[in-house]
């Protein structure tokens, strides 16, 4: 396992209990260097969305323990932050819950001269996704071609 992987399920073991007790649910856990600095991220979200007093009570009981346990050699940055609208799907329950929904997905080479595909979620496994386009066509996709999906975002 790399070091990112290492403290991302660290830190996912670590903060779990802090988001359940509080009646969210943890989205996602990323470690990242965006430009000069590091980031550890964590996404949580609720029925009806993440307020920035639901991050603050998130932070505040972590912060404690990223001091305490100290598990993590970088310099970092430590943020919660809501999922947002675009999230992707990455875990078992974000694919059953979006099951029937709208997708969008790209993919890291060209299929059949593109590189994006939408549709509704009808299937996947550990290897697969399969989409439907509106003519009721169906695309499978290997998963290790796919960089991002996530659900589609009507405006």
């Amino acid at each position: 396992m790399s070091k990112r992987e290492v403290y991302e399920q660290k830190t996912e073991e670590l903060i779990l209990p802090i988001v359940e007790g509080n009646g969210f649910e943890l989205v996602d856990v990323e470690y990242v260097k965006e430009g000069s600095n590091w980031y550890l991220r964590a996404y949580i979200d609720k029925p009806g969305g993440i307020a920035v007093d639901d991050c603050e009570v998130v932070s505040r009981a972590f912060s404690e323990i990223l001091d305490r346990e100290d598990y993590i050699e970088d310099t970092y940055i430590f943020e919660v932050s809501s999922p947002g609208l675009g999230r992707p799907l990455k875990k078992e329950k974000d694919f059953k819950r979006s099951l029937g929904e709208e997708v969008e997905i790209r993919t890291y080479r060209a299929i059949d001269r593109q590189k994006e595909f939408t549709g509704i979620l009808k299937s996947y496994d550990k290897d697969t996704v399969t989409i439907e386009y509106e003519d009721g066509e169906p695309k499978t996709f290997e998963r290790s071609e796919i960089a991002l999906i996530r659900l589609a975002l009507d405006f």
